[in-house]
């Protein structure tokens, strides 16, 4: 048995959802089709979960408009139906439910919010459905709810629940092709809840995870994953094969073909996940397993991602100093931050996190609650901060690989504010100034990948 996911791009037209059909047929396996909410049809486009969102905002401020906005929606998947020439009864379920969300209890914002949202996806899989039913492919709706897929109660950010797995195992009874919703899941109270954006690759593996399967195959609008960004780097180089572990950093750092967090429960279970175009579905892919195969290339890929800032922190014999690191996470902890690297010496420290975790008006009163604590003496903020990351199995024991790089940086005239190594050997990680994110992957990627070759 296979379960396949379908991102945004695969789902976002009446053309796109064709392909789809066809990929299911092709393989009696595929038995799973875990869907996204539509995508981008074009550039310009929005994408259906943006609308919602907007929707949804609209809604919680009592602004006027909201009928526009709700009619986009409803006419994205009308526009869709009337292309796969399905019933319009689809369409007025659709509108039916979305208005029923709208008119619902705001009380609770982050929970109206994770409702809305997550109608993009579940919306998705009942037109699918009913699209693959008019063609004469027996295929069956399954919500969240049905299955059992039950999340922490964590609007927005929620984490499955080990006892889910147990009851995902019934799907594997169903005669019908099963068309299953991504993104969201049910508190044990009935709370509608979400995992974190893009995560529909999470719902993907989870369920992979619970029937059993023997692959998880991820279709997306791309032939492989490459071993750098394609809009920074033109044609890079395609990667065959890649561990979990060096898939969940690259995909931290910013490789969005699959969510950070999507692989653990394949990796679990020891699932291969296969990652596929669904224009192009006879492309090999890539394949991410336990091991790979040795390559040419001392890196499997180079990433970068902008987005964080880090707190600066300076204290003369701080390394004398028993339970001073600790002092500083119960102040992130009472903010609610989690951090994503600790850089040290023996008397500073940068801690480093995602910006969007605080207001600028939180972050000015951290610094001061973190220099009470500690009577550090400097304590300030760093922003417009990119992380830009080595990785790669093969960098393991390889001598001279810090140096190649922090020439090619120097090079390149990218001045590198901070470096961390993982224990692991599998990364290398460069903070530098966001402005500089474009011209140091071309020089770690000219450097790693076109003079090797």
């Amino acid at each position: 048995m296979k379960v396949i996911k379908f991102g945004g791009s695969s789902v976002a037209s009446a053309e796109q959802i064709k392909k789809i059909k066809d990929i299911i047929v092709s393989d009696a396996d595929r038995r799973i089709v875990v869907v996204s909410a539509p995508g981008k049809r074009f550039p310009e486009d929005t994408k259906v979960t943006d609308l919602l969102i907007d929707l949804a905002s609209q809604v919680l401020n009592g602004n006027k408009g909201v009928s526009h906005v709700f009619n986009q929606i409803v006419n994205r998947y009308k526009e869709i139906a009337t292309d796969l020439a399905i019933d319009e009864d689809i369409v007025s379920e659709i509108s039916h439910s979305l208005q029923e969300l709208i008119e619902g209890d705001t009380t609770e914002e982050s929970y109206f919010m994770d409702a809305l949202k997550a109608s993009g996806e579940d919306n998705s899989a009942k037109l699918i459905a009913a699209y693959l039913r008019s063609e004469g492919i027996p295929a069956r709706y399954i919500s969240p709810k049905e299955a059992g897929l039950y999340l922490s109660d964590e609007p927005g950010n929620a984490q499955i629940l080990p006892e889910s797995y147990q009851n995902l195992f019934a799907l594997r009874d169903y005669d019908e092709i099963i068309i299953f919703p991504g993104f969201f899941g049910f508190t044990k109270t009935g709370k509608l809840v979400t995992f974190s954006r893009g995560g529909s690759d999470v719902t993907g593996a989870i369920l992979a995870n619970g029937v059993k399967a023997t692959l998880y195959e991820n279709f997306t609008d791309v032939d492989c994953i490459y071993s750098a960004s394609p809009s920074i780097i033109e044609k890079p180089v395609p990667i065959e094969d890649l561990t979990y572990t060096e898939m969940r950093e690259l995909s931290y750092s910013g490789f969005s073909v699959v969510h950070d967090e999507a692989l653990y429960p394949a990796f679990a279970e020891g699932i291969p996940v296969v990652v596929k175009n669904t224009n192009n579905p006879t492309a090999p892919g890539t394949k991410i397993t336990r091991t790979r195969s040795e390559s040419e290339y001392p890196l499997a890929g180079v990433a970068s991602k902008s987005g964080f800032a880090s707190i600066y922190i300076s204290k003369y014999m701080m390394n004398r100093e028993v339970g001073f690191i600790n002092r500083v996470l119960d102040v992130l902890e009472d903010y609610n931050i989690s951090l994503e690297h600790i850089v040290s010496g023996i008397d500073d420290i940068d801690i480093v996190f995602k910006e969007e975790m605080i207001t600028a008006k939180q972050f000015q009163d951290l610094l001061v609650e973190i220099k009470v604590k500690t009577a550090a003496d400097v304590v300030e903020k760093r922003d417009n901060l990119c992380l830009v990351m080595l990785v790669g199995q093969n960098m393991r024991h390889k001598i001279g690989l810090m140096a190649r790089a922090t020439k090619a940086l120097g090079e390149a005239q990218v001045n590198i504010d901070m470096i961390n190594q993982g224990s692991s050997e599998n990364s290398i990680m460069f903070g530098i100034n966001e402005n500089e994110e474009e011209r140091a992957v071309a020089a770690i990627y000219k450097e790693f990948f076109e003079s090797d070759k």
